[in-house]
């Protein structure tokens, strides 16, 4: 069964699966949307299908809401873009299962009207709720990524350090914030 979140005052929200493989590209599909993640490389279907779908499927779990979130507007159902949230370490032997990690990647037109902190907030209040065994959340970025790390600061996360992000995908100078979770509560 998938965890359901309610949708929020201005958004609702979905669970993707290997079926959405379009959503994520259209997304990718601006290079300034890219510019934090890969330098301003668009992302190629295939590349989608062979390395993101499978890296999504290492740590969706439905009935837990660990995924990604597609986001839409209620007013149109325009598709937005996305949230994820998943343990940090996902695609190491120990994922951790008291830091949870919360990202996005919204359409460039979307940025800058608080869609990404009200869908980060409410992905994160449904899906940590009664996850008392979580005590972090956290999320990372470049360090020169000021829209991100001004959403983190919006759901009340604080800079911890910056560092050399290790990943599969290749390694990323990074900024990581975090903010407690309380008994299985967040709240910004």
């Amino acid at each position: 069964m998938t965890l359901q979140i309610a949708a929020s005052e201005r958004l609702k929200y979905a669970l993707m699966s290997q079926d959405d493989a379009a959503l994520l590209f259209d997304v990718d599909q601006d290079e300034e949307v890219m510019r934090f993640i890969n330098g301003g490389t668009r992302t190629t279907m295939q590349t989608i299908v062979e390395v993101m779908l499978p890296r999504m499927n290492l740590y969706r779990q439905p009935q837990l809401g660990y995924g990604i979130w597609q986001i839409r507007r209620r007013s149109d159902d325009a598709y937005l873009g996305w949230v994820l949230i998943r343990p940090m370490g996902f695609n190491t032997s120990k994922p951790s299962t008291e830091d949870v990690e919360i990202g996005w990647r919204l359409k460039r037109e979307y940025w800058g009207q608080g869609y990404a902190g009200e869908a980060a907030q409410t992905i994160a209040s449904a899906v940590l709720a009664d996850k008392p065994q979580v005590t972090w959340l956290s999320a990372i970025a470049m360090p020169d990524n000021t829209g991100s790390i001004g959403v983190m600061r919006k759901l009340g996360m604080q800079f911890v350090k910056r560092y050399i992000h290790r990943d599969a995908l290749g390694d990323t100078d990074a900024v990581l914030y975090r903010v407690p979770v309380h008994g299985g509560r967040y709240a910004s």
